[in-house]
Formats: structure tokens, sequence, C-alpha cells
């Protein structure tokens, strides 16, 4: 089994949803950016979602998109994030691991290059965010020839071709859209998701987790009663980090309360 596989499998027997919160590698620095992540982990975090820093990240709300030109400002490279993926590895080891990534980052060595690399690390899955289901084959190959699950975005207005190609291609989890737009902290949700639901477990596809949007308690625990199984919090992380990022303890202590709270909501 995987490790998404056995998180599900784990949770599923407790009755609970999944809480995956993601943060950009390298925000603020290097150094701070691993403390950071163990503290997600500290918090309770039944996965991590990690960003590798991109110049042009179009899905990527104002908050996302600041951290990241706060780790590009540091100096921070895609091989600099697997250095620093492979010592939280070390640390959690059977902790499932995603990467949110672009295009341009996974082609620029070649597909089979970073794949490679990722695995090597001992990431789980790769979300290629601006890459859609229709082009996603290639990508999803050479993902899987490498042992990594390739996770596909199903938006709330997916048409049946586009969930039958997404529900064929993914593993792991199937990243489900909340709402139109880009990623950011919301007051409120509005799911009307029931049917996307129904219609994904019908083309057996990964475990739903809802994503974009979720920023309080109220949000996962709405997620997860409206049929998902898990539910990703990024910019609502994120904002912690710019908030604090002159005081280490606090931001830290921050991200820990935040984590638990909401995963005290699945």
């Amino acid at each position: 089994m995987s490790r998404y596989e056995k998180m599900f499998e784990a949770l599923g027997k407790q009755g609970r949803g999944a809480f995956i919160p993601f943060v950009v590698i390298g925000d603020p620095d290097p150094d701070l950016s691993l403390k950071i992540i163990l503290a997600l982990v500290e918090g309770g975090a039944d996965a991590l979602e990690l960003g590798i820093p991109f110049s042009d990240p179009v899905a990527d709300g104002p908050a996302i998109q600041v951290a990241a030109v706060r780790a590009l400002r540091k100096g921070v490279t895609p091989a600099r994030c697997m250095e620093i993926i492979g010592q939280v590895r070390k640390r959690h080891p059977e902790i499932p691991v995603g990467l949110l990534v672009y295009a341009n980052l996974v082609v620029v060595n070649t597909m089979d290059a970073f794949y490679k690399n990722a695995a090597d690390a001992g990431v789980d899955s790769v979300l290629v965010a601006d890459v859609p289901a229709v082009e996603a084959d290639e990508f999803a190959q050479s993902a899987v020839k490498h042992g990594i699950d390739p996770v596909l975005i199903a938006p709330p207005n997916a048409s049946g071709v586009q969930l039958e190609t997404i529900a064929r291609l993914s593993r792991g989890y199937t990243y489900v859209v909340a709402r139109p737009g880009v990623t950011g902290v919301r007051d409120s949700m509005r799911l009307r998701h029931n049917e996307l639901f129904a219609q994904l477990k019908d083309l057996n596809a990964p475990p739903p987790v809802l994503g974009f949007g979720i920023s309080k308690p109220q949000h996962v625990a709405e997620a997860i009663g409206s049929g998902a199984a898990g539910a990703i919090s990024g910019s609502a992380v994120v904002k912690i980090v710019e908030e604090n990022v002159n005081d280490e303890s606090r931001m830290l202590a921050e991200i820990i309360k935040f984590v638990s709270s909401m995963k005290s909501a699945t």
C-alpha cells in the first residue's frame, strides 16, 4: 500500500477525514522553512502538500505568490527543495508528502529527471497545477514510472469526459477545487459538490480532497461533511508565516495551533 492508501484507510477506520496543510518550500528561508514543515507535522497534519517556489504561480493567490518571491529571493532552487524534503522524510518516514509545482519546473531538465529526483527525496505525489487533464498523460506516465502518484485537479465544472481522464490518470488522491478562481483565504464556503463526488466515486477515482479557500475549522468540517476525504489549506498557513516573519517562536507556535484546530474539525 502507498502512504496515501495507508493514511486514508487508517482515517476511515476512525471516521475522520484528512487535513493537509500547504506551504512553499524555502519560505521565508531554507532553515526556517524546515522548522515550519516539521511544525505542520507536530500540529497534527495527516499529509503535507509542499510548493516549489516559482516566479509565475498562476493558480495561486497573492499570499502564496508573495511566499514564492520570498523563497526565490533567498536563492531557493528545486534542488534545495528536494534536500529539505529529504530531511523531512528522514524525520517522518510514514507521512505522505505531495508536491504542487508548475510545468516549467518539471520539463526544464526532462520529466524523467524531475520525477526521479522527487522520488529519491521521498515525495509521494506531484500535482502539476497548470497542466489540464487533456495534456496530463505524459506527465502521469513519467510520474508512475518513478513511483510517484500523479494528482490531477477536478474543477467544479468539469465535464464527464474530463472526469473520466482525471479518474484514469490520478493516483493517491484527487484534488477537487472548492470554487472557481485562484487560491486564497475565504470567509465562507458554498459547496455543491455532491454530484461531483458521486461521479468521481463511480469512476473509481482516488479519494477526493477539497482545496482552494479552506481557511477555518468550519470549512474543514463542511468539506468532509459534503463527502470529501480531506481538506487542503495553504493561504491561511502562509499568512501566518508572513505575519510573523520576524518572530520565529511565535510563528511556529501559531502554525502548530492553527493546524491542530483544523485537524480537530476532521
